[in-house]
């Protein structure tokens, strides 16, 4: 019989999958996917309660760009929180969820032998989408444990065929922030090919240590060659919801829409309308987010560092990486994953999933966007399994 399509069908099942599956199999707890326990801002659920029950437009299709009111939210936000002046109606549109945004970029933009830079640790929805939009991987390599970017490898890496780079801040599984010189980098290098970054910033409020997210879009220059991604599911801790956003000039938005029409068409709007409600809550909302999830980083890595694991930095994200070579276990990241969720109850993620190929095969990644309990819980079980 004839076979299904040869790119997707030649990638596994996520590693996600696979370590939940792992996780509910042995009882675990899941430090795996980073899934919040918790619901999300109270009064921004409450919102999307109050749209569904007074009906309407709640409940019926929307608009293909989203509901004005959402778009409207999203450009204020980008507004107050990076200078950018949006126009609504041509220049921002609601996705379901960060990685539909992504895959309506990538076909939206990549025209079949285009190549595109991707520096890896990558997260695992970036390589299928752009092989099966026609992409040409270039990838290049960021290294634990100081995650420095490889300047003279992208450089490289980049030629008159490229079409764009998907560039990931602050990143996962880095927890990497990029910092103004890194980005004016990566800006010279798009102005020097005639370039374009895709950029997943879903974690832009989830910074910690002082630290500030610099969408590349507000660079000099960038303007007009970016896309910038983000995602009410991160921001708010309703990861299930679904709603994500990209923005960028109306002549990459184009095609990016045109992807988007033939992929979903549109999302949940009483959802949407909870989202624009929640982009209107005062600064002091969005920092208290990131006040708590650093408080959470630091409880876990005190933690695992008390245990005898090397704790790398991470300065956003939900994530935290660790080198487990201290303990005394030989194997290589898959093999320590897999024990600790049958042996010692939890569940981490093989950091070698986010790489193609290579030696990175002694980290793990941990998410802490948990109870406290459950972070807790997670080292006592840790600590009594090595001892």
């Amino acid at each position: 019989m004839k076979p299904g399509n040869t790119v997707l069908s030649s990638f596994g099942t996520t590693v996600f999958q696979r370590v939940n599956s792992l996780a509910a199999e042995h009882g675990a707890l899941n430090l795996g996917q980073g899934a919040p326990d918790e619901d999300g801002p109270p009064d921004v659920v409450e919102a999307a309660v109050r749209a569904l029950q007074e009906g309407g437009d709640a409940n019926q299709y929307p608009p293909l760009l989203g509901l004005s009111e959402l778009r409207r939210a999203i450009a204020r936000h980008d507004a107050r929180f990076y200078g950018l002046d949006l126009d609504l109606d041509g220049e921002v549109l609601v996705t379901s969820g960060a990685t539909e945004a992504l895959a309506s970029c990538f076909l939206g933009l990549i025209e079949p032998g285009d190549e595109v830079v991707l520096i890896e640790p990558l997260y695992d929805s970036y390589l299928p989408m752009v092989l099966r939009s026609g992409g040409v991987p270039k990838p290049v390599r960021m290294e634990p444990p100081g995650w420095d970017l490889p300047r003279e490898a992208l450089a490289a890496a980049f030629s008159e065929r490229t079409k764009l780079i998907v560039l990931n801040s602050p990143h996962n599984p880095a927890g990497k922030v990029f910092d103004a010189d890194e980005l004016a980098f990566v800006a010279g290098l798009l102005e020097r090919f005639d370039a374009y970054a895709v950029c997943d910033e879903v974690y832009e409020h989830l910074v910690f240590d002082g630290a500030e997210h610099t969408p590349l879009m507000t660079l000099p220059g960038m303007r007009d060659r970016c896309v910038r991604i983000g995602s009410a599911g991160k921001t708010f801790s309703v990861t299930g919801w679904k709603i994500g956003y990209a923005v960028g000039c109306p002549r990459l938005m184009t095609a990016v829409v045109k992807a988007h029409q033939f992929l979903l068409f549109t999302v949940a709007p009483n959802l949407q309308k909870a989202v624009a409600y929640g982009l209107g809550k005062d600064d002091a909302s969005f920092r208290a987010l990131a006040d708590r999830m650093q408080a959470k980083r630091d409880r876990l890595a005190a933690g695992l560092g008390g245990i005898g694991l090397e704790v790398l930095s991470s300065r956003g994200t939900y994530f935290l990486t660790v080198d487990f070579r201290p303990l005394g276990f030989t194997g290589d990241d898959e093999a320590f994953c897999r024990h600790i969720t049958v042996e010692a109850g939890v569940a981490a993620v093989p950091v070698s999933a986010f790489y193609q190929e290579g030696d990175v095969d002694h980290f793990a990644r941990f998410c802490f966007c948990k109870h406290d309990d459950v972070l807790d819980g997670a080292v006592e079980r840790l600590a009594r399994h090595f001892g």
